[in-house]
């Protein structure tokens, strides 16, 4: 359920099928940036409000680098996407997984080649 407050973010697959693949579809309590695990090399994103206005939209988001993670801003009504390696700035911040379930990322580390990473997410649910 959406509420007062809440965006609704819409991540797809523009290369996947006549109309693209939904990589995501996410609600979660509004914020200019969330990070976003193992999405397409390509993205669109749209992101809304609870009315279904469009906040921000990109077309077409390369991923530019091999990282699990994808950062996601809102700047202006553009969102941008760059692929990071998570770092204090991240912990607390929402992660979209594929499928459109929302995180809060706790704890991240990675090896300096990026041959490995350990991350824990906490999911919290309230009706």
């Amino acid at each position: 359920m959406v509420s007062q407050g809440d965006h609704i973010w819409e991540i797809r697959n523009p290369d996947g099928g006549m109309l693209g693949l939904e990589v995501a579809r996410a609600v979660l309590a509004a914020t200019d940036c969330v990070l976003a695990h193992s999405i397409s090399e390509r993205v669109d994103v749209e992101v809304r409000d609870p009315s279904g206005q469009v906040v921000a939209k990109a077309e077409g988001l390369s991923a530019e680098g091999a990282t699990p993670m994808a950062r996601l801003s809102i700047e202006g009504a553009s969102v941008t996407r760059r692929q990071v390696w998570p770092d204090e700035s991240d912990i607390g911040r929402p992660v979209i997984l594929p499928g459109g379930e929302v995180g809060i990322l706790l704890s991240w580390w990675n090896a300096e080649d990026g041959s490995e990473w350990r991350w824990r997410v906490e999911f919290h649910n309230a009706k």
